[in-house]
């Protein structure tokens, strides 16, 4: 028989029954639609993180103390910062910051309680390309003459002075007083910190007045930036202060009481974490994948019973037992590939209903869509195969008597 007319028959035998074909591609539908929309969300997880990561800054490397380092005496200090600005070919500029515990900082009759507080060097803005949108930073004279200057994120200067200008007032830190010198562009939420509703000081006036004189306090830096001149200088600079913290720090350079990363690194170790996220939701849809086909399987299983004594007639005919075992499969094939045809439209939009309506970002991977469609294709041959196989199998006399 002529692939065509086993292709008409197995048509047919779909089409007599069309709510049930369409409720056995369900399975597949939802499987389908479930690998794009959850491979669509775990990149676009990945694709968020990376872009907060690369915008604390174009070509930046972090400094900063080694955790669970053996023997290691020191951490980072101010001095190794200035070192690594006077000494290290490569680079544009250095940004020590020093994060105190929150402090409650007041303007006026307002008081607002654990409030970040960031001191850092005078190219802090330059070096994170963090602008400024209002007035000015503090230069380095009056961040080494600890004058008390701030600068405000955008919220906070927001929640302190509203729509009045807070240029040139004065707000309490702790007991301090200083006086607002600038406002910080809108960042918002990177990495789940907040830039916007933190305090910018002088680093020497956060040493000076919020650490103290124990292990964590003296001249000691919680981290060094540093921004390399182009991606090209990176590796160069890395190895250039690699080479001078171990020497001022007096340690090996393989076995250092620091770290120097760049924003790749950090990148990679957040697609590591969600590489588990990743496995999980493949699994999920894998699960409503096999769920389809075990559905496809039990209909075509119901079909075949139902359908004995055609089987048995067409058999007497002279179809031979290729042709029906080719016609079942066919419309096991056809279910399959017809639910993921909707299960592809599905998951490519629902991944952009799931950006539209929600918080949640999502980016479509190319690559997902011939996936599903060729796993559903996969389904539909693994699971018809079987109740496939029994059709071709029944004996015509005894497929003509049954009732």
């Amino acid at each position: 028989m002529k692939f065509k007319k086993i292709l008409r028959i197995a048509w047919e035998g779909l089409t007599l029954n069309k709510v049930r074909s369409f409720l056995t591609t369900l399975g597949v539908i939802i499987g389908v639609a479930s690998v794009i929309i959850m491979l669509a969300v775990s990149a676009g997880a990945e694709a968020a993180i990376a872009d907060q990561i690369n915008a604390l800054g174009a070509n930046l490397l972090i400094v900063s103390p080694a955790r669970g380092v053996p023997g290691a005496s020191r951490t980072l200090l101010l001095d190794d910062a200035y070192a690594i600005q006077e000494q290290v070919v490569g680079i544009t500029g250095i940004s020590a910051e020093q994060a105190p515990a929150p402090q409650t900082v007041k303007a006026n009759s307002l008081t607002l309680d654990e409030i970040a507080i960031i001191g850092t060097t005078a190219e802090f803005s330059e070096v994170r390309d963090y602008e400024i949108a209002e007035g000015r930073y503090f230069t380095e004279e009056e961040s080494d003459r600890a004058i008390k200057l701030a600068v405000l994120g955008a919220g906070l200067a927001s929640d302190l002075f509203g729509l009045e200008s807070p240029l040139g007032q004065s707000i309490t830190v702790g007991s301090t007083k200083f006086t607002v010198i600038g406002v910080m562009e809108s960042k918002g939420m990177v990495a789940d910190v907040d830039y916007d509703g933190r305090v910018y000081l002088p680093i020497s006036v956060v040493l000076d007045k919020f650490m103290t004189t124990g292990s964590l306090g003296g001249d000691r830096v919680k981290t060094i930036y540093v921004k390399a001149e182009s991606q090209e200088k990176v590796d160069s600079a890395i190895t250039q202060i690699t080479s001078l913290l171990a020497e001022r720090h007096d340690v090996e350079v393989n076995q250092p009481d620091f770290t120097v990363q760049t924003q790749q690194d950090i990148i990679a170790t957040q697609e590591a974490t969600t590489e588990a996220f990743r496995s999980l939701l493949a699994w999920v849809a894998g699960v409503s994948l096999l769920v389809g086909g075990i559905g496809i399987m039990n209909i075509m299983l119901v079909s075949v019973t139902e359908r004995t004594r055609e089987i048995g007639l067409r058999m007497a005919l002279g179809a031979r037992a290729k042709d029906v075992l080719m016609q079942f499969l066919i419309e096991a094939v056809i279910l399959s590939l017809a639910g993921g045809i909707v299960g592809v439209l599905l998951g490519i939009g629902g991944s952009y209903l799931f950006a539209a309506v929600g918080e949640m970002r999502t980016a479509i991977v190319p690559g997902s869509i011939p996936l599903a469609f060729g796993a559903a294709a996969v389904v539909g041959i693994f699971f018809g195969y079987y109740p496939a196989t029994r059709a071709a199998d029944l004996d015509p006399i005894v497929a003509l008597r049954h009732e």
